[in-house]
């Protein structure tokens, strides 16, 4: 009797092994990091408009949770969390000693990196145009594209959706000129004081190119011009011209 006691008991303590053993083994481990400054402020929120609600003293740690741009999430020995600059995190050291270093966008990242966004202001068909854009790169000269833009004319207001392929020539240089093809899609409302004009959507395709500047870390600008043939269900075709220049990011 007492031997069968032995093995369920021995059993349970098995089955609760088991049921465990997943949570522990999935437990994460995070980046540990030491405070060399005076104190590291942490705020409430990923940017200097948040207040400071918390500090950690030198030589405290804090295990890095994970990173928004500029800014990371830290959790401190006493289970605090809160949000470091970048600025006060390269004044961090590993437990070695050594400085804790990461990536802060160059050169090399604009030559060649994944992902990229940004926004545009400029003209279409001569009526004023802004927009945004995201694209997937390939490699270092192929990526895919997807923008979407709203005009405001004297005649009319509308929307446009785009999405093609862009080259990229010499991307290792600052200035990086590029070409771009691809279809899309105008939605149009015309401004009518007599009749009542009828709001219509036409495919499109485009063909143009531009260049990209890069300034510093993630940052760069671009401009860029777009030749549009808007495919109408009328006898003839339209074109529009498409000049827009602004800010982009990568990463």
């Amino acid at each position: 009797m007492i031997r069968r006691a032995h093995q369920c008991a021995l059993a349970s303590l098995l089955l609760l092994a088991a049921l465990l053993t997943p949570a522990v083994s999935g437990a994460r481990e995070y980046l540990q990091l030491f405070v060399t400054q005076p104190y590291l402020e942490l705020h409430t929120g990923p940017g200097r408009g948040y207040p400071v609600f918390h500090v950690v003293a030198r030589e405290e740690s804090v295990d890095v949770l994970f990173r928004r741009t500029d800014w990371f999430k830290v959790r401190t020995e006493r289970g605090v969390e809160g949000w470091a600059s970048q600025a006060d995190m390269q004044k961090t050291v590993l437990a070695d000693g050594t400085p804790f270093k990461f990536d802060l966008g160059d050169r090399a990242g604009f030559t060649s990196h994944h992902f990229e966004a940004g926004i545009f202001a400029g003209a279409y068909g001569g009526a004023n145009y802004i927009s945004a854009y995201g694209s997937l790169s390939f490699n270092s000269q192929m990526a895919l594209e997807g923008a979407v833009g709203q005009f405001l004319g004297r005649y009319s207001n509308g929307y446009t959706g785009d999405i093609g392929l862009i080259h990229v020539i010499a991307p290792e240089s600052r200035w990086s000129p590029f070409v771009t093809l691809g279809i899309g899609e105008v939605h149009i409302e015309p401004k009518a004081t007599l009749v009542q004009a009828v709001d219509r959507s036409e495919a499109t395709a485009y063909v143009g190119g531009g260049v990209r500047f890069y300034l510093t870390r993630r940052f760069f600008l671009r401009a860029e011009y777009k030749a549009h043939y808007i495919f109408t269900t009328r006898n003839q075709n339209e074109e529009a011209d498409e000049w827009k220049a602004g800010f982009a990011f990568f990463f």
